[in-house]
C-alpha cells in the first residue's frame, strides 16, 4: 500500500496526515492491539472497549448523505513504513515536506483513537461494498512493540480518548440539523410567542439562575420538554413503543421536511392548549417586565410549571392523560386551572418544597408526574401507580403525620 502523506511534528511525535478509502480501514486496519500489555486480563480489557456503539456508527454510514468522521488515529509497527519525502518551499520561505508513505511487507496498523470508527466502517462495507472509496483523515504514528514504546501508545491512547467529549446538549439544540426535537425547539424559541425574548434562558443545567425574572424555563427544559411530546408523537405515527434507544436512533437522522412539519404542529397544538387554557399562563404572557417574578421567588418558591423539576412531570402527565382519556389538550389543560400550583401549600411540602428551608426539593420527579394525575382524576391512577403514589408521598412527610393520615389524606 502507498499512500500520499504531509509529514509534520508536534512535541516529540513526528506523524503523518494522509486519507484512507473505506477499503482500505477495512483491509488494513486491525482492532486495538492486545500487545499493549502482557496480561491476559488486560489484553481482554482493551477488546471489550469496542462497545456497540460501532453499529450506530454504521448505520449512521449507511442512512446518512452527509456522513463525515473526524481523522483516525493510527499506530504503525513492528517496521515503519518507507518515506519517499519531497520537500518544497513557497515565497521561498515556508518549507513543506511531502511525500509517499509505503508500506512494502507485513505491516501492524491499529487505531489509538477511532476504534469505533473503523469496526463501524468495516460492518458498513459488509452490508454495502459501495462506500468503499469514501475516504477518511488519517493520522498516521509510529509504534515500538517494546516496554518504552507500549508506554508511550499507552499514554497517547488515553490521552486522546480521556479528553475527547460528547457533544453538549446545548450544541445539540443550537446546531443540530438531524434531530426533529431540536429544529422544532429552535423554531420555538425564535418564532412561537411563548418562548421568545427572555421567556427562555440558556443554562448550562436545567436550573434557572435566582436572578432571572422574566423566563418561564430554560433552553434545555424546553428541549427535554419536547422530548416529551415526541415521545407521544413517534408512539402515534409508527405504532411502537418510544424506547429511549428508539428515539435516540430516530433522531440521529433528518427526516422530511413534511415528518418534522407533522411533529411541529403537535408540539404547538400542546403548547396553544398549555398558554391558552391556563389562566397563569395567561397572566405571564400579560406581564412586560419581571413577568416570572411573581411565578417564581426564594421566598414561597412560586408556581410549580416555573421551575424544571415540575415543568417536565407536568408534562407527563398531561400525555399520561391525553392517551387513558382521549380528551383534548385543551380539555385537559382547562380542568388542571382547579389545581394548586403554589408549591409552598399541600400536597406539595416536602415534595419539591422544604417551607422551612426555603428551598427546592430534588429527586422528586416521579411523585410529582404521579400526584399531578392523582389530582387531575384519581380514577385514572392505576394499581400499582397508587401505590407508588402513597409510598412514595408518606416517606416524604411521614416525619409531620403519621402514615394514617397521609393514606387518608391521599384517598
Amino acid at each position: 500500500m502507498k499512500i500520499p502523506a504531509l509529514k509534520s511534528k508536534m512535541g516529540d511525535w513526528d506523524y503523518y496526515v494522509t486519507t484512507l478509502t473505506f477499503e482500505q480501514v477495512s483491509m488494513y486496519v486491525s482492532k486495538i492491539d492486545e500487545q499493549l500489555h502482557k496480561s491476559d486480563s488486560l489484553k481482554d480489557l482493551i477488546q471489550r472497549s469496542i462497545t456497540n456503539n460501532f453499529l450506530s456508527i454504521k448505520s449512521y454510514i449507511l442512512n446518512q448523505p452527509s456522513v463525515f468522521f473526524n481523522s483516525l488515529v493510527l499506530a504503525v509497527y513492528d517496521d515503519y513504513p518507507d518515506w519517499q519525502e519531497i520537500e518544497f518551499k513557497y515565497d521561498d520561505m515556508e518549507t513543506y515536506k511531502m511525500g509517499l508513505l509505503d508500506f512494502p511487507s507485513n505491516h501492524k496498523i491499529f487505531p489509538v483513537d477511532g476504534q469505533h470508527r473503523v469496526e463501524g466502517i468495516k460492518a458498513a462495507l459488509k452490508e454495502n461494498p459501495e462506500f468503499k472509496t469514501h475516504q477518511i483523515a488519517a493520522i498516521f504514528i509510529g509504534h515500538k512493540n517494546d516496554p518504552e514504546g507500549k508506554q508511550r501508545t499507552r499514554r497517547l491512547f488515553t490521552t486522546l480518548n480521556r479528553y475527547a467529549k460528547p457533544v453538549k446538549l446545548d450544541d445539540i439544540i443550537a446546531l443540530d440539523e438531524d434531530d426533529s426535537v431540536a429544529i422544532v425547539t429552535r423554531y420555538m424559541l425564535e418564532e412561537y410567542d411563548l418562548f421568545t425574548d427572555k421567556r427562555v434562558v440558556y443554562a448550562k443545567q436545567k436550573a434557572i439562575p435566582n436572578s432571572n425574572k422574566e423566563a418561564i424555563t430554560s433552553i434545555i427544559t424546553l428541549y427535554q420538554a419536547n422530548v416529551e411530546l415526541f415521545n407521544v408523537y413517534f408512539q402515534n405515527k409508527f405504532n411502537k413503543k418510544p424506547t429511549k434507544s428508539k428515539v435516540a436512533e430516530y433522531l440521529k437522522f433528518r427526516p422530511s421536511d413534511e415528518e418534522i412539519e407533522e411533529f411541529k404542529a403537535f408540539c404547538i397544538q400542546y403548547w396553544d392548549a398549555f398558554k391558552n387554557n391556563l389562566s397563569f399562563i395567561s397572566d405571564y404572557l400579560n406581564l412586560e417586565v419581571n413577568a416570572a417574578a411573581p411565578f417564581r421567588n426564594s421566598e414561597t418558591g412560586g408556581n410549580l410549571l416555573f421551575r424544571p423539576i415540575g415543568l417536565i412531570p407536568f408534562i407527563k402527565a398531561c400525555l399520561t392523560i391525553y392517551k387513558r382519556e382521549e380528551k383534548s389538550f385543551d380539555e385537559i389543560l382547562e380542568r388542571f386551572n382547579d389545581i394548586n400550583f403554589n408549591i409552598d401549600s399541600k400536597p406539595w411540602h416536602y415534595v419539591v418544597w422544604n417551607p422551612i428551608a426555603k428551598r427546592m426539593l430534588m429527586n422528586s420527579t416521579s411523585l410529582t408526574y404521579l400526584l399531578l394525575i392523582y389530582l387531575y382524576d384519581r380514577e385514572l391512577i392505576q394499581g400499582n401507580e397508587l401505590q407508588r403514589l402513597k409510598e412514595g408521598y408518606a416517606s416524604k412527610i411521614s416525619y409531620e403525620q403519621d402514615l394514617d393520615n397521609v393514606l387518608q389524606e391521599i384517598d
